[in-house]
């Protein structure tokens, strides 16, 4: 089964998010949840992607977000994170070189925390994990300098620092600084991806702001669960810019761990994955195989294969959870392939033919061999709220060696709670 544009289902994912955090209302009568509206506007610098890349003017970004206040008695998780701000946020931004590198249309789920509120009144974090379009992509002929875009869907992420400069009875004026990150997750070659750094004015407009400040904060007592949980994947990448076309990377993982406060989740587990570019590669006796890893040809799954362990955390929101793992390859023997074709580069001799160097398995390799890393959204079809014993989810990833992407990933899984136990 090909699933062609993950992001596209980032998408979706994003407006369920909102849905279940920040249009519905709970029927309890403690719920003093209130939407509010923020209108931005950014200004920044669309940093260069690789060498020669296409001059750009200022970056100019317009935002709507839509979110809400998270008051609400049955909400521990809420509690738990001090009350966080959740919503989503619609964005276009003007890279600036329309002809070159184009524009970008967002949309990010985000969650807002107070922070320093002892030392600095009105400081915020928001951090936002999503989805772009983007009308412009990198061509070989005619936009051959612009490497970071090749793809019209990619993931986005956003991380801005806000500061309420003014306030009236129904609008908070804030100046922002921050960060805004877009790639297409390793499924099309080059992809270096979009970086920028931005400032921004903002209007977060709530009429009624000051009725939701008075709401009774329910306390929650501590306790903790173990938990087991299963996941199967299927993801999709690229090998190299000559092996530029998509195939599947099959996954399988199991996890153990504890549930703490009905919040956070932290655990560890074991994990199997298989690439099919690497097995075609091998089962094709292409070059570096024929030339240093004959052997491979002995046992094309097996060297196409990889496992390992792997930690995990998550922040368990309603009906969403936002994870990050932290892994360990154990195995993973075709990755010295992967990074000479990756790493290395090409050019004309005098002659005119084409000389191919390879990537040196130098002491950063073996790093970004070792470790592997997982980020992105979980939605679970009953809500964590009520700490279920038996729940199934639907997730979207981005997997990395170190911080480097491999590959997007569509997954499904089920985890069981056990009894709780009071802390």
């Amino acid at each position: 089964m090909q699933f062609k544009n993950y992001q596209r289902f980032i998408t979706i994912i994003a407006f369920v998010l909102f849905s279940q955090n920040g249009f519905t209302q709970s029927a309890t009568t403690n719920d003093n949840s209130s939407l509010f509206f923020i209108p931005e506007i950014l200004v920044g610098k669309t940093m260069e992607a690789n060498t020669d890349f296409p001059e750009t003017k200022l970056q100019k970004n317009l935002f709507l977000s839509i979110g809400r206040y998270n008051f609400n008695s049955e909400k521990e998780w809420a509690a738990r994170l001090n009350y966080p701000k959740t919503g989503i946020s619609f964005g276009y931004t003007d890279f600036g070189n329309s002809e070159n590198i184009g524009r970008a249309y967002s949309i990010l789920p985000f969650i807002e925390f107070s922070i320093l509120k002892k030392q600095i009144q009105g400081l915020g974090l928001q951090i936002g994990f999503g989805s772009s379009y983007m009308d412009t992509q990198y061509d070989e002929i005619t936009n051959e300098f612009n490497r970071a875009i090749t793809t019209k869907f990619n993931w986005s992420f956003r991380s801005f620092l806000y500061y309420d400069i003014f306030k009236t009875h129904a609008i908070d004026w804030r100046f922002g600084l921050g960060y805004l990150h877009h790639s297409n997750g390793h499924t099309n070659l080059p992809n270096q991806g979009l970086n920028s750094l931005a400032a921004s004015i903002s209007a977060k407009i709530d009429h009624k702001k000051h009725e939701v400040s008075n709401f009774e904060k329910p306390v929650f007592k501590a306790k903790s669960q173990n938990y087991l949980s299963f996941r199967f994947g299927l993801g999709q990448n690229v090998l190299s810019e000559k092996f530029n076309t998509k195939k599947e990377v099959y996954t399988i993982s199991a996890s153990a761990g504890k549930i703490v406060n009905n919040t956070f989740k932290f655990g560890g587990g074991f994990y199997y994955r298989f690439y099919e570019h690497y097995y075609d590669y091998i089962n094709n006796n292409e070059t570096l195989v024929e030339e240093q890893f004959p052997h491979f040809t002995e046992n094309p799954f097996g060297y196409a294969t990889a496992f390992g362990l792997f930690a995990t955390s998550e922040l368990l929101m309603d009906h969403v959870g936002f994870e990050f793992d932290l892994g360990l390859n154990i195995y993973k023997p075709f990755y010295k392939i992967d990074w000479q074709l990756n790493q290395g580069y090409s050019y004309e001799n005098g002659n005119g033919d084409t000389v191919e160097v390879l990537g040196e398995l130098n002491w950063y390799y073996e790093i970004k061999r070792t470790v592997s890393a997982k980020l992105g959204l979980k939605y679970y079809l009953w809500s964590t709220n009520k700490a279920p014993k038996h729940n199934v989810f639907v997730g979207a990833h981005l997997n990395a060696n170190l911080g480097q992407a491999d590959f997007t990933e569509l997954s499904f899984g089920y985890v069981y709670r056990f009894n709780f136990k009071d802390n």
